[in-house]
């Protein structure tokens, strides 16, 4: 008498997405974007590359999940690390830590979104951009609350001025393997917060 193959549980449908775009993040970054198969993330996943169109719909719809798995999951990470923060200048500290964290985490296909993707996937771009607005309006949105009173284009800029100098600092650490998330914290901190302290720091705090 023969045993019967037990049979392969079904994976749950967000589980299944999950690791398709984990694997997808992967192929883009190891081959690039334009290089990059359905085959070989299919076969990777351990899934038929129909079911891959089916969750995604194209290669570039692919991307954007890659690019929307990214961008939620650093906003999780920056509300999370500024969670209990007092004062702007520990909530810029923590929240500048957990950015440059989740860079060297994702160092590969950040560069990948950064250089090629933004460049042969018009679509990309916007998404790209969206992930700074996210941090901007995050940002933002907390100076306001711990500051009442200040100006709101000035929280504003403030925000600008502070996606912008972590993102061009990101760009120069990956020619400087040496420099660590805590080493750029501190670099744009003691830049950064010397302008903003006097403004965003209530009297007597």
């Amino acid at each position: 008498m023969t045993t019967a193959e037990p049979r392969r549980r079904r994976m749950p449908k967000a589980q299944r997405k999950a690791q398709m775009l984990e694997v997808a993040e992967a192929v883009f970054a190891e081959r690039g974007y334009l290089a990059a198969s359905m085959d070989e993330i299919a076969e990777r996943v351990g899934v038929s590359k129909p079911m891959l169109y089916e969750y995604f719909g194209s290669k570039e719809g692919l991307l954007i999940g890659c690019i929307h798995r990214a961008r939620t999951e650093l906003l999780d990470r920056t509300q999370r690390a500024i969670t209990g923060a007092e004062g702007p200048e520990e909530v810029l500290r923590r929240g500048l830590l957990a950015f440059f964290e989740f860079i060297a985490d994702h160092k590969q296909s950040w560069a990948l979104l950064r250089q090629e993707a933004a460049i042969t996937v018009p679509s990309a771009v916007e998404e790209v951009e969206g992930i700074r607005r996210q941090q901007t309006d995050l940002i933002g949105a907390v100076i306001t609350g711990l500051v009442p009173g200040i100006d709101q284009v000035e929280a504003e800029a403030f925000a600008e001025i502070v996606v912008g100098s972590t993102e061009r600092l990101a760009l120069w650490c990956e020619r400087r393997p040496e420099i660590g998330p805590a080493r750029a914290t501190d670099y744009v901190v003691d830049v950064v917060w010397r302008g903003m302290a006097d403004r965003v720091t209530p009297a007597g705090g």
